[in-house]
């Protein structure tokens, strides 16, 4: 293969990528981009907070880039070329459907246009990084990555975060908690975990992770399964509070609000350990 060729052969793989992100974008952040919740948090959401959750999603996107970018990432310059990609996907995405849906119009305040489009962006750019994963690879890409313990942490995170971005905002949500008693929340949260656990290491998923017969059971459970509802409970204590649904509610009130969104939480930090 000539230079000439393998240079096309390289921007035809990066322009795939390309569609997958846009694709991915599209089908995993839509329902947040028609949420009326969504649209409402875009223009009261205190400002200091949406701009604390903007500036964590870029070493989100930059570690999910790492693992599975647009094209092969061999170092963090090319994952964090590849988030800011990703993050141009997300605020196109979420621009231009926001205006085909007329939620955005030339008449309203700059603040509610850039709030609006900003906080959508954060779902379509994370989908627009999993599209990549989710909607298939080259041929190239069988080989996967080796991840350490805290990236396999981190990526935990990543889910937990999508999924609790897409429930925090709702109503529905802090009515759940509000009709449930300490024991609901008790089988929710046992729940969680047994889901979580069985998800990577029983159901034998494609992606799943499965235990030598010298490993103990308690190891991965200790290891991985734990560790990842704390770090599910943690996020959903993050996107109650980043999307103020927190208020002045008694500690009790807070702890069934954060374990019925630990709930998706889990499962996201499940399905991420998964798919990435």
């Amino acid at each position: 293969m000539t230079r000439a060729e393998g240079d096309k052969d390289e921007f035809s793989r990066f322009v795939t990528g390309l569609g997958r992100g846009v694709a991915g974008a599209l089908l995993l952040a839509l329902p947040m981009l028609m949420t009326m919740e969504m649209w409402y948090l875009g223009f009261y959401m205190a400002r200091e907070r949406l701009f604390l959750l903007l500036l964590l999603n870029i070493p989100l996107l930059i570690l999910l880039a790492h693992r599975i970018g647009f094209e092969k990432t061999f170092s963090w310059r090319e994952a964090t070329r590849d988030a800011a990609i990703a993050y141009g996907i997300g605020i196109v995405t979420s621009l231009v459907v926001l205006t085909a849906l007329g939620l955005l119009r030339g008449g309203m305040p700059a603040s509610e246009l850039v709030g609006k489009v900003a906080l959508q962006s954060v779902p379509a750019s994370i989908g627009a990084m999993l599209g990549r994963s989710q909607l298939g690879h080259d041929e190239g890409d069988a080989d996967t990555k080796e991840t350490s313990y805290p990236g396999e942490l981190l990526l935990m995170a990543a889910g937990a975060l999508f999924l609790s971005l897409n429930i925090a905002p709702t109503d529905e949500m802090m009515v759940l908690a509000y009709k449930m008693t300490t024991w609901h929340a008790l089988v929710v949260a046992l729940l969680s975990i047994a889901l979580m656990h069985g998800f990577v290491y029983a159901v034998s998923f494609t992606g799943g992770h499965e235990l030598s017969p010298q490993t103990p059971w308690w190891h991965a459970f200790v290891r991985f399964t734990l560790p990842g509802y704390v770090i599910a409970l943690a996020i959903s204590i993050f996107a109650l509070w980043i999307f103020e649904r927190l208020g002045d509610s008694s500690p009790v009130e807070i702890m069934l609000s954060v374990i019925v969104l630990g709930f998706p939480a889990a499962l996201g930090a499940a399905a991420a350990r998964l798919i990435l």
